[in-house]
């Protein structure tokens, strides 16, 4: 009898449980999938990706259930993230806009060596510019929801980087066209690949050093395969776009007080907490390689400025090959440092 009654207990619990599952399941009228190529434990997806769904989730009264599924779990690899938008193989997907090198070529502007100044100015530019030049162009098979660039790249290598002459026969990852075209100028062979691949790249020594921003160094293991890190003091040396976006269909079906809530936490103002989050996150990772003994190495300005005028030839070669384009690459890069420099002195 005692088991016949724990048995009961059992299955009167199961019921009431799977009863409270279909409840919640039943009332979210609109399900949204969302794929990311890092793990759910890394900066992005905890501190913006995660945070960004579930405010849309409790704004919508729970009619919007977004479900996350990080590093790839959907299938595929990283540069098919913005076609799996389009496709409608996601329905939401956050991705580099250099993992499909040339296909988002204005956004490049904000990759140019020494653009950058902070990354919240710096996403405020990059999503007022794309308004202006890039949303029905560049940008107009997705909806946008976001569009936001790192904290300083800095490099993280095996042997000390210091000089241009250091990175001479390094072979050096980097995640985009335009970081690939800097780093090969200064005499790096450039290894391009996206970030999930970083880690076994160095154990296995495809690359002896990478560039990214410190906030992802902690999800990599980047501090415990690489002792040496090398900054720009105030300067940045380059940064990322990414692209945070939305298949246009799944977008246009929403009712439109739901279409409310995903705008009213996007565009604008979510770009620039994206931006500041992903800088913010860049001071604890960098304690952390100090805690292990690592050699943090800060370029004076002087020194910077080396690297600053070697690099200048970059951003001229881009802006000559836009312009031969028809994109305005002089256009560009004038709008897109004076947008950078008044919200960095607001």
């Amino acid at each position: 009898m005692t088991f016949i009654r724990v048995s009961l207990t059992r299955a009167v619990a199961a019921i009431a449980v799977l009863a409270i599952s279909v409840g919640v399941s039943a009332a979210a009228e609109v399900t949204l999938r969302m794929h990311q190529f890092l793990p759910a434990q890394a900066n992005v997806p905890k501190n913006i990706l995660y945070k960004w769904a579930d405010k849309v989730e409790a704004d919508s009264g729970g009619r919007i259930e977004i479900q996350r599924f990080p590093a790839m779990q959907l299938g595929g690899k990283p540069p098919e993230l913005i076609d799996q938008a389009i496709d409608g193989v996601a329905d939401i997907i956050w991705t580099v806009s250099g993992y499909t090198p040339g296909r988002f070529p204005k956004a490049e502007v904000f990759e140019l060596p020494f653009t950058m100044t902070n990354a919240e100015a710096t996403s405020r530019a990059y999503w007022e510019l794309a308004e202006e030049t890039m949303m029905d162009s560049d940008f107009s098979a997705f909806h946008v929801l976001g569009l936001w660039v790192h904290g300083p790249g800095l490099i993280h290598s095996k042997a000390p980087i210091s000089s241009i002459a250091d990175l001479n026969g390094v072979k050096l990852r980097a995640p985009t066209r335009v970081t690939n075209m800097l780093f090969g100028a200064l005499g790096a062979t450039p290894v391009g690949m996206p970030v999930p691949a970083v880690p076994e790249a160095l154990s296995k020594g495809v690359i002896d050093a990478t560039v990214i921003p410190w906030e992802v160094t902690g999800a990599l293991r980047v501090p415990e395969l690489v002792q040496n890190h090398t900054g720009f003091g105030d300067a940045s040396l380059y940064t990322t776009t990414f692209i945070f976006a939305m298949n246009k269909d799944r977008y246009s079906a929403l009712p439109d007080d739901l279409k409310a809530v995903i705008d009213d936490n996007s565009g604008l103002e979510f770009s620039a907490f994206a931006g500041a989050q992903m800088q913010r996150d860049d001071g604890p990772a960098r304690q952390s390689a100090v805690d292990k003994g690592n050699n943090i190495i800060t370029l004076t300005p002087a020194q910077t400025e080396e690297w600053r005028k070697a690099a200048e030839a970059v951003t001229e070669n881009w802006v000559k090959e836009m312009d031969g384009k028809g994109l305005d690459g002089t256009g560009l890069k004038a709008k897109a440092a004076a947008l950078i420099k008044e919200h960095t002195a607001q």
